[in-house]
């Protein structure tokens, strides 16, 4: 169904969601609740809306940029879908990935595979692996989907829109989009608009010109993404980069299990794929065996010769025995530099490594 339906149906509760989130905040504000500081910066990348909003390939951008310029960066995430109830749980240590998508979640799986040289920890209680990752000899950490998170205290707050969707209906969940009321972005330093590009800059200007009015003093930046490669992912998880044009002429069922399955439709079509059918799974599907048959029979019924999804699929697909071959389609963040900057100042100033150069790498 719809989601408004279910949006018509849960606005009776959105006022009493939204009181208990701001009397959460408030708590954390006056000190009633204490939030931890942790002797290393800490970079929340995070959101007011639910779903996605290019979280992780700008987490993946940033422990890259602060790992090019000198840093230690390590990420912290609550590992969402995963099954462990462990209080930390070390996905990787930097060096190798210890732990399946299945015990820990898809979304902390997938950076681990993607950065070598970045631990990546999950825990309910983020305090704890926050923790063990400064143990381990980290020197910023990135808190992964950490705006809600205030039992840590950040140095620095990003906050991220959706280029083609602001606020959904601008309702408390489980009335609308909203995590909690839009004043809870006054506890934000900076906003970030992701997924724009040409068919949507008017918009994103749009929206920009919107928040700057509620926020004079907050810095907006823009975030594209692009399609940066193509793999082939066998049984056994390994993969290769293949050419765009191992594609052409092949008939691929294209699917996927994140927020926003319209942002991996228009990647497609930038890419000049046209799969032959299209199937949008819920954001962390567990592809279970049920799941995979569907997909197989989908497949023989469009008479499709190939698989195609986004990579945060395809860690989940690991060890998955399918009867097509199975491609991934790569994405990375570009955001503009201002926000770099904006991170290695703060990533520099408790770090005691000012000044800056003028120019990141």
């Amino acid at each position: 169904m719809d989601r408004n339906f279910y949006y018509a149906l849960g606005r009776p509760l959105s006022p009493l969601y939204s009181l208990i989130m701001r009397l959460r905040e408030q708590f954390y504000l006056n000190g009633v609740l204490a939030s931890t500081a942790l002797d290393v910066p800490v970079i929340s990348i995070g959101n007011l809306t639910l779903g996605g909003t290019g979280k992780t390939p700008l987490v993946q951008h940033l422990a890259r940029l602060l790992q090019r310029n000198g840093f230690r960066p390590a990420i912290i995430s609550r590992g969402y879908g995963g099954a462990t109830k462990e209080r930390v749980n070390i996905v990787s240590d930097g060096n190798k990935v210890l732990l399946a998508a299945s015990y820990v979640g898809d979304e902390p799986r997938m950076l681990a595979e993607t950065l070598p040289g970045v631990p990546v920890l999950t825990g309910v209680v983020r305090k704890l692996p926050a923790a063990k990752a400064i143990e381990m000899g980290a020197d910023v950490l990135l808190l992964d989907d950490g705006f809600q998170h205030l039992a840590i205290h950040r140095d620095l707050d990003l906050v991220l829109f959706s280029a083609d969707e602001l606020a959904g209906n601008s309702r408390v969940f489980p009335g609308g989009d909203l995590r909690e009321p839009v004043r809870a972005l006054y506890r934000a330093h900076a906003f970030v608009l992701t997924g724009t590009d040409e068919s949507n800059i008017a918009r994103a200007v749009g929206f920009k010109t919107l928040l700057q009015k509620k926020f004079p003093d907050r810095p907006i930046f823009f975030s594209g993404s692009r399609a940066v490669g193509l793999v082939r992912q066998e049984t056994d998880g390994s993969r290769t980069q293949v050419q765009q044009n191992e594609l052409a002429g092949r008939r691929c069922l294209a699917f996927c299990g994140i927020a926003r399955p319209d942002g991996f439709r228009k990647t497609l079509t930038q890419l000049a794929i046209e799969p032959t059918s299209f199937k949008a799974l819920p954001d962390h599907h567990a592809y279970k065996e049920q799941t995979v048959r569907q997909l197989v029979q989908t497949a023989e019924q469009t008479h499709a010769d190939c698989l195609l999804c986004t990579e945060k699929d395809l860690v989940k697909l690991r060890g998955v025995a399918l009867k097509l071959p199975l491609y991934g389609v790569i994405m990375q963040a570009a955001p503009e530099s201002g926000l770099d900057q904006l991170v290695l100042h703060c990533a520099a100033r408790k770090n005691q490594r000012l000044p800056l150069p003028e120019q990141c790498v």
